[in-house]
């Protein structure tokens, strides 16, 4: 899988040795550019932008994402509590499936509680039934699967044969919408706009029937709207079409775009050697900070990478022997002590590291590259490792 983004921007004059390693570093004026052309692309075809959770979810730069977006999308009560704790807007939350005793206190912090199945929607009945007597003021939606298989990786593809993702769209009946106040679909991963455009073509047919009952439809993330080359007069002029077309309100809700080149992840070489070629272990480790590396597999772009220079073997310190980064020329020496940094790490990496094999997890920076401010937000130490083993 390529990466679709990479580009330095401001982090080209960053000064990677002030910072400790390992560490996220988050520009906050590239994260305020992204989000005013997100709000942009709002106002001019006049529907709801929220920003998704589950790609960056770094509370500290609420502020930031409240000051130009709708507000969140959450991905169960965790992060629905996280978003009523620090963003503003509005919230919606969808989960593959809701335990039983989570529904209530989701219903209550959202604004839109969405379900994977008519199923669990209907079994969830008595309790939506009370949570709305309670006062809770939120609409009931379905996330259906579109089965228009769009993505380069099926892992990634919501629309991949056999998904758990959404209510197939070849077995949505009348009976199945009843009680339904929106509809939700996600089919992307860090696309343009023509898969949205073929999912549309799809969806469109199957809901029609629909158009009157529903107040809302979610056409999910996935948009790589940040991106410098999206088709971006082409989704205004289709989203402007889509509302006109159903007379419900168009929701979007982009992970990646919101943080897209808005991070870095600096590390520090540890030792190298020789193996069938020149290696080194460095304190980023792609098991425990950057694990889509390995999922996807993806090749992260490195800043300032020389081309030309005979490529080093990157690994991390953990015990794996698959903890492995990728083949790199590298633009310092091969040495211990030296630093470097990967692009684009503010979405997906800072909201999966884990702490295995006791790796410690990367501190957490935010730099406003207009102003030069750096201020330290967060550092992880043996607590954070302990606390959650028993």
């Amino acid at each position: 899988m390529e990466t679709k983004a990479g580009d330095p921007g401001a982090f080209a004059q960053f000064d990677l040795n002030r910072v400790d390693t390992p560490a996220f570093v988050v520009d906050a004026a590239k994260l305020r550019e992204n989000c005013r052309i997100l709000a942009a692309i709002r106002d001019e075809a006049d529907i709801k932008m929220l920003s998704a959770l589950k790609a960056f979810s770094m509370w500290s730069t609420a502020p930031i994402i409240g000051e130009y977006l709708d507000g969140v999308c959450t991905s169960g009560l965790w992060e629905a509590r996280l978003a009523s704790e620090f963003y503003d807007g509005e919230i919606s939350t969808y989960c593959a499936a809701y335990k039983p005793d989570e529904i209530e206190e989701v219903a209550r912090l959202s604004d839109h509680v969405i379900f994977n199945s008519p199923g669990q929607m209907q079994r969830a009945a008595l309790i939506l039934e009370h949570a709305r007597a309670s006062g809770g003021a939120f609409d009931v939606g379905l996330r259906i699967n579109p089965q228009v298989p769009t993505g380069e990786v099926p892992r990634y593809d919501p629309s991949s044969p056999g998904s758990r993702l959404g209510f197939p769209l070849s077995q949505l009946t009348e009976e199945h919408m009843e009680g339904v106040e929106g509809i939700h679909f996600h089919n992307l991963c860090e696309q343009g706009f023509e898969p949205l455009h073929r999912t549309w073509d799809r969806v469109f047919d199957a809901i029609e029937p629909y158009f009157g009952q529903l107040k809302w439809i979610n056409m999910g993330g996935g948009h790589h709207i940040t991106r410098a080359d999206y088709e971006r007069e082409e989704l205004i002029e289709f989203l402007r079409d889509a509302k006109e077309d159903t007379g419900a309100e168009i929701y979007l809700e982009p992970g990646e775009a919101v943080a897209l080149d808005a991070g870095i992840l600096v590390g520090t070489i540890l030792d190298t050697g020789e193996n069938d070629g020149p290696f080194a272990i460095t304190d980023i480790s792609a098991t425990c900070h950057m694990p889509d590396v390995i999922e996807a597999p993806y090749r992260p772009a490195m800043l300032d990478e020389k081309a030309g220079e005979p490529p080093v073997r990157l690994g991390g310190s953990s015990c794996l022997a698959g903890d492995v980064i990728g083949q790199y020329s590298l633009p310092v020496p091969n040495e211990p002590g030296q630093r470097i940094a990967f692009l684009d790490q503010a979405h997906y990496s800072m909201v999966k590291t884990n702490t295995f094999n006791g790796v410690p997890l990367p501190s957490i920076w935010l730099w406003d590259s207009e102003s030069d401010a750096l201020d330290c937000v967060k550092r992880f130490g043996y607590e954070e490792f302990r606390n959650r083993l028993s």
